[in-house]
């Protein structure tokens, strides 16, 4: 079992859900994303995905583009991303998970990212732009380090693809609530609930729901059906706007939103503060 498996066989016998937040790595600065990392548990937060930057993202919409571009204008590199995450997921109850591009994996090596990304703490990989029929070699790799590889499942994923999904993927299926890109949206499709209701039935893994998530009313509507809802662009959004603040002040400002949305999740979830 991933660490990944771990945090959800504990939520399932704890009968709660979980927000996972996304954090671009190095915006506006490593010492930030480190310090978000270990101040996560603090509103009850166990998994986290850290957006490691690329010049060309696939689905990503404008916050989390302009994220990537100011992070790689600082000549933020992948080495430098790990060695920040490495003592925080050492010391602190957070497990990230890297959502990177295949690009980036392929030019350090399969084994090589791998490798380095599970010493550094890293539990699971997302790999947007990989699809199923080209996935078996990075899988491997990650079979043989125990991540996870997670993989996508979208609106339009025929109900065959989708099971065949199910079947390779590892740690959670990350479902893609909306055709289109990141972004916050004031309403989520009505069929949405009926889609992972489906796909539930077809899996024993955890589902976790990503895209457009921004409000308390998205959280009530999709826990029944969700493990996890996966909040990007809206947190994104929201550390750019707070960079001016003393760090201490935009941290607050950060985790305020995600307590915020957790509050919402599940009547009985608990949110304890460390």
């Amino acid at each position: 079992m991933s660490a990944i498996d771990h945090v959800f066989a504990q939520l399932r016998q704890e009968g709660r859900k979980t927000l996972i937040p996304f954090i671009s790595a190095g915006d506006p600065d490593l010492e930030f994303t480190a310090a978000m990392l270990r101040r996560l548990p603090e509103v009850g937060i166990r998994l986290c995905e850290v957006g490691i930057p690329y010049s060309d993202p696939i689905a990503d919409g404008p916050v989390i583009q302009a994220s990537y571009t100011r992070a790689l204008q600082r000549g933020i590199s992948v080495r430098a991303i790990l060695e920040a995450i490495s003592p925080v997921a050492t010391q602190a109850p957070i497990v990230p998970i890297t959502m990177v591009s295949y690009a980036i994996v392929y030019r350090h090596g399969l084994e090589t990212y791998v490798r380095e990304a599970k010493q550094a703490g890293v539990a699971g990989l997302i790999v947007p732009d990989l699809p199923l029929e080209e996935s078996s070699p990075l899988a491997d790799v990650c079979r043989r380090e125990d991540l996870s590889l997670i993989q996508l499942i979208t609106p339009t994923t025929p109900k065959e693809r989708a099971k065949r999904i199910a079947e390779q993927t590892t740690g959670f299926i990350y479902y893609v609530s909306v055709v289109g890109i990141t972004g916050e949206r004031k309403q989520l499709p009505p069929e949405l609930v009926d889609n992972v209701a489906w796909l539930r039935d077809q899996t024993d893994l955890p589902i976790c729901i990503g895209f457009g998530i921004s409000q308390p009313e998205h959280v009530r509507m999709l826990a029944p059906v969700a493990d996890g809802l996966i909040v990007g662009s809206a947190l994104v959004r929201r550390i750019a706007e707070a960079k001016e603040l003393p760090r201490q002040k935009a941290i607050e400002t950060a985790l305020e939103f995600l307590r915020h949305l957790a509050a919402a999740l599940e009547p009985n979830n608990k949110i304890t503060m460390a």
